[in-house]
């Protein structure tokens, strides 16, 4: 069974009826999935932040595929200079101030 990225727990919405894993999850999905809340994925989709989304079927439900939920913490994590050592400050080293 899939877990979540967190390590926290494990998320069995992702197994389908068959044990086929679902390629498509919903905003209580995906929130659970990411460790954070349901109205958090709300707030990034309004603000054009987050993961990507789309609406689906005829109710117009948003959804995440959980390949791109994955490639988005990915690119979380380079992003975050913490994890990726080409960012951090101390790789970098001592830079030298011009003053005018």
């Amino acid at each position: 069974m899939p877990s979540s990225l967190n390590g926290a727990k494990s998320v069995p919405v992702l197994a389908a009826s068959g044990g086929s894993i679902r390629a498509f999850i919903n905003v209580r999905e995906a929130a659970d999935y990411l460790g954070i809340s349901p109205r958090t994925l709300y707030v990034w989709r309004h603000r054009r932040q987050g993961p990507p989304s789309f609406r689906m079927g005829v109710r117009g439900r948003v959804m995440y595929r959980l390949e791109e939920l994955d490639a988005w913490v990915r690119r979380q994590e380079e992003l975050d200079a913490r994890s990726n050592p080409e960012l951090s400050p101390v790789e970098i080293g001592a830079q030298r101030r011009v003053c005018n």
